[in-house]
């Protein structure tokens, strides 16, 4: 008698655990992970091979990748070329654009999935001034400030690039650019330098 009641106490205590740890099991089941939700700002510059056409099948890419949607697009703007230390170089006129997104991807991951676009468009980085089918920059992540050997942010070039100020202008009047001040402060020291504002990105025609 004294084996049995034993045995049938130890069998509890294996039903109680067998019970506690399917219900610990089944919390982790539904247990749910959340992912931080970003706002970011990219760039979209092309003058090769229907401009406008590589800067609508961008954005389009844009909104296909994994936990990202786009917001918003600033339209289609035509800039002149950079001037590069050295002297111009005879290429033609850029079309820009620039595109809010929210993302919950990181910054690296990203700028790893902007280079596979790029790479998709047959972006050729021969010449670091040159012309391009496609080029696509991170301006802006959420409000973060950092510069490594990747990916420097806000972009280096932002308070100084018409292309890049006047189109974000159109996605937000009231933007303010992390460690650059006010975005209509900046806009007030760029000259347009001739940049024209086309129309939208969906509905411009060659």
């Amino acid at each position: 008698l004294l084996c049995y009641r034993r045995q049938r106490q130890m069998c509890i205590r294996d039903s109680n655990s067998t019970r506690q740890g399917d219900a610990e099991a089944g919390r982790k089941e539904i247990r749910v992970v959340t992912s931080k939700t970003s706002l970011a700002y990219i760039g979209l510059g092309s003058n090769l091979d229907h401009p406008p056409r590589q800067i609508r099948n961008a954005m389009h890419a844009l909104d296909d990748l994994p936990r990202t949607r786009v917001v918003e697009d600033s339209g289609l703007f035509l800039s002149k070329p950079m001037v590069p230390p050295a002297g111009p170089i005879t290429q033609p006129d850029y079309y820009n654009a620039v595109v809010k997104i929210e993302t919950q991807l990181d910054a690296y991951d990203l700028l790893e999935q902007l280079q596979y676009i790029e790479h998709a468009q047959h972006r050729k980085r021969r010449d670091h001034w040159g012309p391009r089918t496609i080029e696509l920059e991170i301006l802006m992540f959420d409000d973060l400030q950092m510069n490594s050997e990747r990916l420097s942010l806000p972009h280096p070039g932002i308070g100084q690039r018409e292309f890049v100020l006047y189109p974000l202008r159109n996605i937000d009047d009231s933007l303010e650019i992390p460690g650059r001040g006010m975005l209509n402060d900046l806009i007030e020291h760029c000259p347009l330098n001739g940049l024209q504002y086309l129309g939208t990105i969906e509905g411009y025609e060659e």
